[in-house]
């Protein structure tokens, strides 16, 4: 069985660690855009929701310990996804008027939806 809140404590860490990549542009702005970042408030979005995604797995597993497997996985992938969504347009903010990348928004923000209502149709 998939451990929410494990999967939610890694997203946690990985939100902490990017909180690194915000301070380098706030002290190293010019190191930043180096990297090829152009857009690094996307950087800070990325950060802060990997944090609140943590926050979300973390909860539900512990709230709903009985939530079905298949709705976990749905879960996990719509709070991996979610934040990642931010990477692409910290490069290249056109990103975001791509179909691919409409496309996987979408299936990202239904895949949360479906696995929090089931979790509140669960619990």
């Amino acid at each position: 069985m998939i451990d929410l809140v494990r999967v939610g404590l890694i997203e946690l860490a990985a939100g902490t660690l990017l909180g690194w990549a915000v301070a380098a542009d706030h002290a190293m702005p010019a190191l930043v855009a180096r990297c090829g970042i152009k857009s690094p408030r996307r950087i800070l979005q990325a950060h802060l929701d990997y944090i609140i995604m943590g926050i979300i797995l973390i909860a539900v597993g512990l709230a709903v310990p009985g939530l079905p497997q298949w709705a976990r996985i749905v879960l996990i992938i719509g709070t991996v996804v979610n934040p990642a969504l931010f990477f692409p347009l910290a490069f290249r903010e056109s990103a975001a008027m791509s179909m691919p990348y409409r496309l996987i928004s979408v299936a990202s923000f239904a895949a949360m939806t479906i696995g929090v209502l089931a979790a509140a149709i669960t619990y």
